[in-house]
């Protein structure tokens, strides 16, 4: 469980996710611009909760009874037992460490609880969540509103837009429908309800103070941040509950505060329920995300960038970069273009371009509209996946959680120190490769003491650690640097 302070944006983002317990330590369909399908999540038929209260007549604007009343229940506690590694010290450890350095610390496994909250999403119990709450848990309890208590499993998590799935086993549950966060406009009243510091079924309200906010606090390799960013009230516990509209309709998942304290200090952030529904939908689909791809760098558009490219516009995503063989580069976007709506809708910023994109699965065709030279132009782009194809992705051990891309070992550098095997780390980003220190260059010779001869040999290696029974999942890493310095490392996967 993450309780630290991220020191991004000053200091001040905090992941909401529950106390830590132990030491120290809806049915509006999404817009037409959306290609989620609004049924997909029990969404054909709207609960009779709902439709009572429609019959009857909407509340007042400001009237949030009926929200509660319509959400409360469908909100559950989330509670975990995450398992961490803690270094020992003593006299051999520390010999150990002086010759081996501080990454071959001897580390012993232990039981860490937390707590959060979660959205049930179907009467079915599909359970919507943060990534965050759920990390690296070993147990997972719910517990609904009326005390029932369920063990949980995880359907899928994915780290890019911090949303998990998680099922129990259990009929006819009441359930938020999905709502158009779309359609959600900056002063509109909504109402956060979650478990914050554990007291169960906390309703708060506020109002949405902007938009498509990237705080930058994802560690991930592709992380999607545009959060909708509200002043109602959430703290710590509140991590994957619910923020809704008037209606009672799920439009956010909440999951970061802005705090120097680590409690509730003016805003809050939730991720869009138009990412939500199209992670979901993947996750019962193909049990990982599709996550298309346009293959560009981006740079928001400022005065100053304006200025030096003569850019006349303001708003948009600056191409800074087009990859080869990229979706974009067969679409004809260009370096210096400015990307400002994707199938007709206008996306101002970087995180609302990532949103949009965020929609669509390998294989969708959307049209980009780009000013070039002042004039705007229109491409039909073919997404990709990660892997540069059409395809859809299976799910798979992920290589995401390193952090890093690999390539063949140039021959010149394997004739100067007489190997024929290893595997160069081509780029490091955020994940366990960076965590543990290894940087650009470095040959990786073995894995638990398996010779690397290929990017397949490290996921294998990588999938067999995570398969292993054994509570210490570690990555032993041998290996040397261009320059000739030999380099271990020891990568925790716990």
């Amino acid at each position: 469980m993450r309780t630290s302070k991220f020191l991004n944006l000053t200091g001040l983002i905090l992941l909401v996710v529950g106390v830590t317990v132990a030491t120290n330590y809806v049915v509006d369909r999404i817009s037409g611009s959306s290609p989620v399908d609004g049924n997909s999540f029990a969404n054909d038929k709207i609960p009779a909760s709902y439709a009572n209260f429609r019959n009857v007549g909407a509340a007042g604007e400001t009237d949030f009874t009926v929200a509660a009343e319509l959400t409360v229940n469908a909100v559950v506690h989330v509670k975990v037992k995450s398992e961490v590694q803690v270094s020992q010290f003593g006299g051999r450890d520390q010999l150990f460490e002086y010759f081996f350095g501080p990454q071959f610390r001897q580390q012993q496994p232990q039981i860490r609880e937390g707590a959060g909250s979660g959205v049930i999403i179907s009467e079915d119990g599909y359970i919507v969540t943060n990534n965050h709450v759920i990390d690296k848990s070993k147990e997972i309890e719910v517990v609904l509103n009326d005390k029932r208590t369920y063990s949980a499993t995880v359907v899928g998590a994915d780290p890019n837009t911090d949303i998990a799935l998680l099922k129990i086993d259990e009929k006819n549950l009441p359930y938020i429908i999905f709502g158009n966060s779309d359609s959600l406009k900056v002063g509109e009243w909504v109402l956060a309800v979650g478990n914050p510091f554990n007291l169960t079924s906390t309703v708060t309200a506020g109002i949405v103070s902007a938009k498509a906010r990237n705080i930058n606090i994802l560690n991930s390799a592709m992380p999607i941040e545009s959060f909708i960013q509200t002043d109602a009230a959430v703290n710590p516990g509140n991590s994957g509950g619910a923020l809704v509209n008037t209606r009672g309709e799920l439009i956010g998942i909440n999951t970061a505060i802005a705090s120097q304290t680590g409690s509730y200090a003016g805003y809050s952030f939730a991720v869009p329920a138009s990412i939500v529904q199209k992670v979901v939908s993947d996750f019962r689909k193909y049990g990982v995300v599709q996550r298309a791809v346009l293959g560009v760098g981006l740079d928001e558009v400022t005065s100053k960038l304006a200025k030096e490219k003569n850019i006349k516009v303001l708003a948009g995503a600056y191409v800074a970069q087009v990859s080869p063989q990229s979706a974009a580069e067969k679409a004809g976007i260009k370096e210096g273009d400015v990307i400002t709506a994707v199938n007709e809708v206008e996306v101002k910023t970087v995180a609302q371009l990532q949103e949009q994109i965020g929609r669509y699965s390998p294989g969708d065709k959307v049209t980009i509209e780009v000013v070039r030279d002042n004039k705007k132009l229109n491409f039909k782009a073919e997404l990709k996946n990660r892997q540069g194809t059409t395809s859809a992705v299976t799910a798979d051990v992920t290589m995401d959680v390193l952090g890093a891309s690999f390539k063949p070992v140039d021959s010149k550098i394997k004739s100067r120190f007489g190997i024929d095997y290893g595997v160069e780390v081509k780029e490091v980003r955020k994940g366990k490769f960076a965590e543990a220190g290894i940087k650009a260059g470095y040959i990786v010779l073995k894995i638990n003491n398996l010779r690397m001869t290929s990017e397949e040999d490290i996921k294998t290696a990588l999938e067999s650690v995570k398969d292993n029974e054994d509570a210490n999942k570690v990555l032993w890493v041998s290996g040397f640097y261009p320059n000739g310095q030999t380099a271990y490392y020891a990568i925790p996967l716990n």
